[in-house]
């Protein structure tokens, strides 16, 4: 978006830029085919478990079915993709893409506020406000995982449903770019996402350029106060939290010897 002129009062531009980011009127209708988007693009964001593939033919028909938009054009290469692969190829490349990568991880207030205090103040944030609106996040994720943000989004409609995937909408810019340079087809579905949302500001645009040469901000210490993240509430599912430090001279049995049988299984 070009910078506005600066010739324009400084309280015009602030209400201009305001209105651009409230969430658009919307018919019946319009307001429907947006939250099939947004459910389609949270359920293709979810790790390809059993159920997500054997369902790859069900969602690449109902992306046929959408209505032409430049959304659906995405979807509908990306679907190619996924119900063309071995269902433990598109696992292995999940996982190395939004698991092992911290510039295409999907848990949005890490790129605003990174491992820092004001993150578990965001998170309990969030689940308040899924909580006010009678909506309780299932399956155990984060309240900022995009997945959830999305069904939440699809599910309380543009005004407020929205409200905090446009408050975090930095996140998905820079998901998008790191998956371009992987050249993942995932990347198919962030610009879908992206295509709903309003163009990115050139102060988006900074922001988003110093993340991703940066990253986010980094506190060590003091974490305790907000959700006790430091012990883990905040962490992302099956991350390694380390213990507590055992009491000086207090007795540390040894760790118990490692299972002899393989466990199955990415996740």
């Amino acid at each position: 978006m070009s910078p506005l002129h600066a010739a324009v009062p400084a309280m015009v531009r602030t209400r201009l830029r305001a209105a651009a980011r409230r969430p658009p009127r919307l018919s019946p209708q319009e307001t429907e085919d947006r939250a099939l988007l947004l459910r389609l693009i949270s359920l293709l964001l979810q790790y390809p478990d059993a159920e997500l593939t054997a369902a790859r033919g069900e969602l690449a028909h109902t992306v046929r079915s959408l209505p032409l938009s430049p959304a659906a054009e995405h979807l509908t290469a990306f679907t190619a993709w996924f119900t063309a692969r071995d269902p433990e190829a598109l696992e292995r490349h999940y996982v190395e893409v939004f698991d092992l990568r911290r510039k295409s991880s999907l848990y949005l207030t890490y790129y605003l506020h990174g491992d820092t205090r004001r993150r578990g103040m965001a998170l309990l944030t969030l689940a308040r406000a899924y909580k006010a609106a009678g909506w309780d996040i299932a399956g155990g994720e984060l309240p900022d995982h995009l997945p959830v943000v999305l069904e939440f989004a699809a599910l309380a409609g543009p005004g407020a449903g929205e409200a905090p995937l446009r408050r975090h909408r930095r996140g998905p810019v820079l998901i998008h770019r790191a998956l371009e340079s992987a050249d993942s087809p995932y990347r198919h579905v962030l610009a879908a996402l992206l295509s709903l949302l309003p163009p990115p500001t050139r102060a988006d645009e900074e922001a988003v350029a110093k993340l991703a040469a940066e990253g986010p901000p980094n506190e060590g210490v003091g974490l305790d106060p907000y959700g006790r993240y430091g012990h883990g509430e905040f962490a992302p599912p099956d991350a390694f939290v380390p213990p507590p430090p055992a009491p000086p001279d207090a007795f540390v049995p040894p760790p118990p010897a490692p299972p002899t049988h393989r466990t199955e299984g990415l996740r």
